[in-house]
């Protein structure tokens, strides 16, 4: 079968909410092929711990693509202790120019608890305004659900929380089965 008549993977909303000194990656649980779940409760939220600098980093799209990702960010982060922004950068460069990872098929959102990163495959590091990230195919669910709970109340997790239960409640390729990772600054 030809990469292009392939059904396709679907699936995946992560978000990242920074409030009140800590930052929030949350992503739901559902791989899915075409229209079939193939899983409900994959794990797509991540903490890494590179020389004993935390970072969480959550994923969309291909989950090999993004574990080769995951293994390049660490590597950037070794070379670049604390420097989350500068090991990003150097991430999406070789991304951007490297033969080989210019196919894989992923984004991230990736905090230190002081900032939120996404990171994409066209050489975006990205910091979002309103202190809000999502990435996905809930992604703008979720991200319009928090932006509108973010003057609430509510803390970063509970926003995060409940944008993600808007977003499965209207994303098809969207569970409410959550991995939250919570990191402060």
């Amino acid at each position: 079968m030809a990469r292009e008549d392939f059904p396709g993977w679907h699936g995946t909303t992560i978000i990242g909410v920074k409030k009140d000194g800590e930052v929030v990656i949350a992503g739901d649980g559902q791989v899915s092929l075409g229209q079939t779940v193939i899983k409900g409760t994959a794990r797509k939220v991540r903490r890494l711990s590179p020389g004993g600098f935390d970072v969480v980093a959550g994923f969309a799209g291909s989950t090999a693509d993004a574990f080769t990702l995951l293994e390049r960010l660490e590597a950037k982060l070794e070379a670049t202790p604390g420097q989350l922004a500068r090991a990003s950068v150097e991430l999406a460069k070789d991304w951007r120019t490297d033969k080989y990872l210019q196919k894989l098929e992923a984004m991230l959102i990736v905090s230190d608890g002081k900032d939120i990163l996404v990171i994409t495959g066209a050489g975006d590091v990205l910091e979002p305004e309103h202190d809000v990230a999502a990435i996905g195919s809930g992604g703008n669910y979720a991200l319009a659900a928090a932006r509108g709970l973010m003057d609430t109340g509510r803390n970063a997790e509970a926003v995060a929380r409940d944008a993600m239960a808007i977003a499965a409640d209207i994303c098809v390729y969207t569970n409410g089965n959550l991995t939250v990772e919570k990191i402060t600054e």
